[in-house]
């Protein structure tokens, strides 16, 4: 069973930065695309950036600029710089991975959560 560990949120003041880490364990062979969502309570999750195994990133519109994704597939791992934030990038933050396990099956994992709060 694959399990998505976050951390890095918390609380920032506008122009601030933070920086989210994610890493999945289990009996992983490869992980293919990576990427980071956000939610606003009562609200749809909404893709923030993504990354392909080969480093290939897209971003949302609104983060373009100001976040940066990367990845360390020897640790499993992928990584979310967040710069210049703004109040409106307030929202709890979810990574995914989209697992091959050894066993040849495939999976969506996703992280638990990690809230970042940015204060005007």
């Amino acid at each position: 069973q694959v399990q998505l560990a976050e951390s890095g949120g918390g609380l920032v003041q506008a122009g601030g930065s933070l920086r989210l880490s994610c890493a999945a364990s289990g009996s992983i062979f490869s992980i293919n695309a990576m990427g980071w969502y956000r939610q606003l309570p009562g609200k749809q999750r909404e893709l923030v950036a993504s990354i392909t195994r080969g480093g290939m990133t897209s971003y949302a519109e609104s983060v373009k600029g100001r976040f940066t994704i990367s990845r360390d597939n020897a640790k499993n791992a992928v990584y979310l710089q967040m710069n210049s934030l703004k109040p409106e990038d307030t929202a709890e933050y979810y990574c995914n991975a989209d697992i091959v396990w050894w066993s040849g099956s495939q999976s969506l994992g996703w992280g638990q959560g990690t809230q970042v709060t940015v204060s005007s």
